[in-house]
């Protein structure tokens, strides 16, 4: 105990950095949980924009006429609604 304390304050510094990275490097993620998570933020994205094609054309289907204005504004505001997915899903992971 006594020798912590006689330690040089960049010493006790540089072991705790050392531990901190000895930690963090233990905890990295594998292969298999990156590729996971790419793949989580990838469906986050798709399937609203998905979705919202299907659901746009069955609108667009049923207006006598030929007319995308339904289909297209459903895959715009599901891409900007995947967007906001996938940013609360990384922010949730911090």
């Amino acid at each position: 105990m006594a020798n912590q304390e006689n330690k040089h304050p960049l010493e006790k510094a540089a072991e705790k950095e050392a531990k901190r990275l000895q930690k963090a490097e233990e905890n990295r993620p594998t292969l298999f949980a990156q590729t996971t998570y790419l793949g989580s933020l990838a469906l986050l994205m798709v399937i609203p924009a998905i979705g919202g094609a299907y659901f746009g054309r069955w609108i667009d289907s049923q207006i006598a006429g030929y007319s995308v204005r339904w289909t297209a504004s459903f895959i715009i505001l599901d891409i900007a609604l995947g967007g906001i997915y996938v940013y609360f899903f990384i922010k949730g992971r911090d």
